[in-house]
């Protein structure tokens, strides 16, 4: 099956914004990720499963507000009591997670294609989202998650790195176009590179 972007038909790529006179080392880079496996994992009420026993890709599923289990090709994302989204470049890994999270204690819904998803990368990454979300980003680090809102459209926010500041938004692909606008009316004043 072949995937098209959210965003094929209103990414652009370029220097656009207060960019001008600014060392291009400093201006905000944002692009759009694709290909990305992404599954929610729930855990149901009634499961007998520990938790603590299940890794996936060598990482755990802890459930703890606003946490973050990586390495360098999977994210697991807390998303709420006994709820993950799973997010990795290793597509193989759905295969994994079949196995080892079985139907009478977990739902397992794979939302590969129905997610728009956005970078932003530099030390102004924050300031663009305390634009359109009422979140308190300044305590936010590295290795960090949540679901909010950004100018009125459900989001999540993993926030990747703190050097440089590296944030990835997720959003319903329905929401894609929106969010991509507002992200980029956001980053015009810092200037930003779009790659």
């Amino acid at each position: 099956m072949t995937t098209t972007s959210a965003l094929e038909s209103v990414y652009i790529k370029g220097t656009f914004g207060d960019y001008e006179g600014k060392n291009e080392k400093n201006l905000l880079n944002i692009s759009e990720n694709k290909n990305l496996l992404i599954i929610q994992i729930a855990q149901y009420k009634n499961s007998t499963v520990s938790i603590g026993s299940v890794k996936i890709d060598n990482l755990n599923l802890v459930n703890k507000t606003l946490n973050v289990s990586s390495n360098n090709d999977t994210r697991i994302l807390w998303n709420g009591p006994n709820c993950w989204l799973l997010v990795s470049t290793k597509k193989e890994l759905l295969q994994e997670i079949t196995k080892k999270f079985d139907e009478i204690n977990f739902a397992i819904t794979n939302l590969s294609h129905s997610r728009a998803i956005m970078e932003l990368k530099g030390e102004n990454a924050k300031e663009v989202l305390k634009k359109g979300c009422p979140y308190e980003f300044n305590i936010l680090k590295k290795n960090n998650c949540l679901n909010s809102t950004f100018n009125g459209m459900s989001v999540t926010i993993d926030f990747l790195d703190d050097n440089p500041n590296t944030i990835r938004i997720f959003t319903l692909r329905s929401f894609g176009e929106s969010l991509y606008h507002s992200i980029i009316d956001s980053s015009l004043e810092f200037g930003y590179k779009s790659i």
